[in-house]
């Protein structure tokens, strides 16, 4: 591939992960494709192994647009629900049929749903497969317009991932769109880093921030955040929420958060976390999984799967608090 935005572009803020779900699909990865060399834009494609078996070209030419190619799932199931066993099969599954197209394995992984759990990561883990899930959710899923995934865009961040899907004309007629608006930011489109699942320059390497990273500013200050709650995925009795942890104008070095679910709901998995639970089991705090730094306005994101059993799927109550 010639030259892109993430080579020849000003990167000085540095890369996003374009991602692509439930691909290849030959009625819109053609279009897809074309939509993203057209912008100079590299993505990642998470594809559903039995697509891929099916469609063998497709995958190679994502490939052969200097795209990256990972691991769906063989039949998109909800992964959570089945055996390790069965994990296995549908990843060993979909690992076989990309590296049957492209003489290659894939080395990340997107779960169906966003949904997963340590059995899953473990499985995953034995594949030698880094789990993604994602920043920004374009909810082209959800009947959102060209314009609303646009603007869903223009949240990014340097090392956010975004979810796309292969298969919507409006998420192909979106990609020019946004990536002008990044490169209007100082920002690339870029690959998705085998070692922590977040956007980095094609080359793996990262770009600092102007400023020199999360040394607070002299004088100190209150160190505050916020918990933005979104629902990124719902199902007859089910329903994935994200919470995206944002940093205020100092620095913080970790967090808490709280997710308080209602009447009849019930979190039956979380991602990227470390979570406990009060004694009625309503009441989630969240903490770190790791390192809970953030610099100035920086963000970090985690998730989690609420079961429903009373039709009851309003937004559950997040609170986040700093030591």
């Amino acid at each position: 591939m010639n030259d892109t935005p993430s080579h020849a572009a000003n990167c000085s803020a540095g890369h996003v992960g374009l991602t692509f779900d439930d691909g290849p699909d030959p009625a819109t990865t053609g279009a897809l494709l074309s939509a993203l060399l057209a912008a100079g834009a590299r993505a990642t494609f998470f594809n559903i192994g039995r697509r891929a078996r099916a469609d063998p070209s497709l995958v190679r030419a994502q490939q052969a647009a200097g795209m990256w190619t990972g691991n769906h799932s063989w039949t998109h199931a909800h992964l959570t629900e089945l055996g390790s066993a069965q994990m296995s099969s549908e990843i060993s599954r979909t690992q076989q049929a990309i590296q049957q197209a492209t003489g290659t394995a894939p080395k990340l992984f997107r779960p169906p749903y966003g949904e997963t759990n340590a059995t899953l990561r473990g499985v995953a883990a034995r594949f030698g497969l880094t789990e993604v899930l994602w920043s920004v959710d374009s909810q082209d899923w959800n009947g959102a317009s060209t314009a609303q995934i646009v603007r869903a865009a223009s949240h990014l961040q340097a090392g956010d991932v975004m979810l796309m899907h292969d298969g919507y004309r409006t998420t192909i007629d979106a990609i020019p769109r946004i990536v002008a608006d990044l490169a209007g930011r100082g920002l690339c489109p870029g690959m998705i880093s085998t070692a922590t699942g977040r956007a980095v320059a094609p080359d793996g390497t990262t770009t600092p921030p102007p400023g020199g990273g999360t040394t607070p500013p002299p004088g100190g200050g209150t160190s505050t955040c916020t918990a933005t709650y979104a629902q990124t995925q719902r199902r007859g009795d089910r329903f994935n929420g994200q919470v995206t942890i944002r940093a205020g104008s100092t620095a913080i070095t970790s967090w808490t958060a709280t997710v308080t679910v209602g009447s009849g709901q019930r979190v039956s998995a979380t991602w990227n976390g470390s979570p406990s639970w009060d004694p009625s089991g309503n009441v989630m705090t969240m903490r770190p999984d790791g390192n809970g730094s953030l610099p100035v306005g920086g963000s970090t994101t985690f998730g989690f799967t609420v079961m429903v059993s009373n039709g009851n799927f309003s937004a559950p109550a997040t609170t986040c608090r700093t030591p």
